[in-house]
């Protein structure tokens, strides 16, 4: 890839520079953040949180690993109710204890965010799906209606590509070098569109985030872990449920998420047909989410 690194102010690479000004660009997968707040929890890790929207049903939000509140929110973004979106622990500002953290402890976050807010329905991503499938296996009855987008683990450990991944993303931060950690972050875009303005400025905005908050080192070891350790422990969920997956994602298998599926009582699957989907299918992923959620 032809990264330079920062790119010019205004987000886009010289090259797609226009000779005169145009309208916004579309195609962002994130929202500006704005203020947040600290919570503190039963368990006793304070977690960042951010609540928008008014009334019922509630939602609760969880972000994949190395992601945060801004990028879980537009796949909020048509749901109707108040919405609860949180930062796990050693993201952002949310706190980060000692010790091995395991998706036990993952689960006990997304449970607490939503016991506070009295959420009834949930949205996991990535490392947030595997939390919400460890505290289902433990609560089969905590959600009425249950998301799962890009699972990366169920029942053994994900892939070592994603453990790669993880830690040269985490040994770019540590060594406080932006370009390294930019490179890492555009992986998550497909190749045809890295250098496009919208890319830009999503990887502005994630490696502002992570430089300035960076990310906790326990974090490490949650790639050599499995969310559950059997699957019928999802035999009894009440909750309905949508899994949603795409083909060619090596960081998100889609066999996982037919699996995650196979295990559930009550459920919707779609798989995608190729990657990227917050870049190539965003349209259709909110509208499935919100049609889902909604109902």
């Amino acid at each position: 890839m032809d990264f330079r690194w920062p790119p010019p102010p205004d987000g886009r690479p010289d090259r797609f520079r226009p000779p005169v000004t145009r309208g916004p660009q579309t195609g962002r997968p994130t929202l500006p953040t704005p203020p947040t707040e600290l919570v503190a929890t039963p368990h006793g890790v304070e977690l960042e949180q951010l609540v928008t929207g008014e009334g019922a049903p509630v939602t609760v939000f969880a972000h994949g690993l190395g992601s945060g509140i801004a990028e879980t929110r537009p796949l909020g973004s048509a749901v109707h109710g108040r919405k609860v979106f949180f930062q796990f622990r050693g993201h952002g500002q949310s706190a980060a204890p000692g010790g091995v953290w395991t998706y036990t402890d993952l689960a006990r976050d997304l449970r607490a965010i939503a016991d506070l807010s009295g959420a009834t329905r949930a949205l996991g991503v990535s490392l947030g799906a595997g939390a919400l499938t460890r505290l289902l296996a433990d609560n089969p009855g905590r959600f009425e209606r249950a998301v799962f987008f890009l699972p990366a683990v169920l029942d053994a450990p994900r892939p070592v590509a994603a453990q790669e991944r993880l830690g040269a993303l985490l040994e770019a931060i540590e060594a406080g070098d932006a370009a390294a950690v930019a490179d890492v972050i555009s992986q998550e875009v497909p190749a045809q569109m890295r250098n496009t303005p919208s890319v830009w400025a999503f990887l502005r905005q994630r490696l502002d985030q992570l430089m300035r908050d960076g990310l906790a080192a326990g974090l490490a070891s949650l790639p050599e872990q499995a969310a559950i350790g059997d699957r019928a422990d999802l035999s009894a969920v009440t909750a309905d449920c949508l899994v949603i997956g795409a083909r060619g994602d090596d960081l998100h298998p889609a066999a996982v998420a037919e699996q995650l599926a196979a295990a559930l009582p009550k459920v919707q699957l779609h798989i995608y047909d190729r990657p990227g989907v917050l870049w190539t299918q965003r349209a259709d992923l909110r509208s499935r989410i919100s049609s889902f959620l909604n109902a």
